[in-house]
């Protein structure tokens, strides 16, 4: 098992870097500045992983957390060479093992970064230092990215079976949304708005319907199912083409499989993308009305407006994807413009919240006490 240290090494270099930024930079409250690093860089491990699942990289290593029970692509060249020649066109090859890997060194890195939050705020509860946050925020985080590593762990062991791919897509999302919660608590915003706590309820079902829809564009992409519209607006020349949902909605099957063991249909499929290019409309329709609502107060003015500005790039992104043919910059675009786009609705959320009667003026929240 010496290659699961070499492996925890890797990702403690990798964490070095941003951790030395924080340390080394003029700020008061590194604490602060790590949470905002650590999600922004979540947020890039993200769209990562979106670029490692796009280009078939996820079994680049058929096995789980090494490279055929190695640190490094590098050592594992003769296994990677011979599964190569075997089948040139699998899923193994030197650049997709590179790809695979460089995803993994990087999830560890970022478990080194929240770790490092852990430790800093039970040190400050224990000493007894004023920190904004309690320290069950960083350890809940913590447990939540254990969970996600057990998932990616299982997205290689399980072939990529689509379900356990989406989970682990909505996990690493739920991750970027707490720390970016965590964040926003951390970061006092001034002249919050009474009145737009009433907004609390539309911003909530806002990031449901979010939530859901990008579970819907995580289950087009883990099936393989973004061509299956080969047209836009129609669906291959219908507006409600021949479409099989049982199929395509069957959640424990394996990868183009049936949950009877047969190949999965083309009709599946384009019951898969339609549905997701459908509840699109209500989600686009929905979030441009709540932005425009929220807008009028000064402190939501900003998210609001960015939610406006990504919704317009999802849309052109997402449709740019079935006319050009699934680029895969534009593809790689479209995930993390879902990311971002969560992101803004958890800060609009945690701003409304914070604008209720008595939670306004709460600078120092969460101060570690005695």
């Amino acid at each position: 098992m010496s290659f699961v240290l070499q492996l925890g090494l890797i990702g403690l270099c990798i964490a070095l870097l941003p951790l030395s930024y924080v340390w080394v930079k003029a700020d008061d409250d590194k604490f602060k500045k790590l949470v905002w690093l650590t999600t922004f860089l979540t947020l890039d491990l993200i769209m990562f992983g979106g670029f490692t699942r796009l280009t078939d990289s996820g079994l680049g290593c058929p096995d789980w957390p090494g490279c055929y029970g190695t640190s490094s692509p590098f050592i594992a060249h003769a296994q990677i060479s011979a599964a190569y020649q075997a089948m040139p066109t699998g899923p193994v090859s030197m650049v997709k093992a590179w790809i695979e890997m460089l995803h993994r060194y990087f999830a560890m890195a970022i478990g080194v970064l929240i770790i490092a939050q852990v430790i800093i705020a039970w040190t400050a509860r224990i000493k007894r230092r004023p920190l904004h946050v309690s320290p069950w925020w960083p350890t809940g985080i913590l447990l939540l990215i254990c969970l996600q590593g057990a998932f990616g762990a299982w997205t290689v062991t399980l072939k990529l079976q689509p379900v356990i791919v989406t989970t682990h897509l909505l996990l690493g999302l739920a991750l970027l949304g707490v720390l970016g919660w965590l964040a926003a608590r951390m970061t006092p915003v001034p002249s919050l708005d009474s009145t737009a706590a009433r907004w609390m309820p539309a911003a909530v079902f806002g990031l449901a319907l979010l939530v859901v829809q990008i579970a819907l564009g995580g289950w087009v992409s883990t099936n393989y199912a973004v061509l299956a519209c080969t047209d836009f607006p129609l669906c291959n020349g219908q507006w409600i083409p021949p479409m099989n949902f049982e199929h395509g909605f069957h959640l424990w099957r394996a990868l183009g499989m049936t949950g009877e063991g047969d190949v999965i249909s083309q009709d599946a499929l384009v019951a898969i993308h339609w549905t997701h290019r459908t509840f699109a409309v209500v989600v686009v329709l929905y979030l441009l009305w709540l932005a425009a609502k929220l807008r009028r107060f000064e402190s939501l003015r900003k998210p609001a407006n960015g939610v406006l500005a990504v919704i317009v790039i999802q849309f052109l992104t997402g449709m740019s994807n079935i006319v050009l043919q699934w680029p895969l910059p534009v593809a790689v675009a479209h995930n993390g413009g879902a990311a971002v786009l969560l992101l803004l609705l958890v800060m609009l959320n945690f701003r409304i919240s914070s604008s209720r009667p008595g939670r306004a003026a709460l600078p120092a929240r969460d101060v570690v006490s005695a």
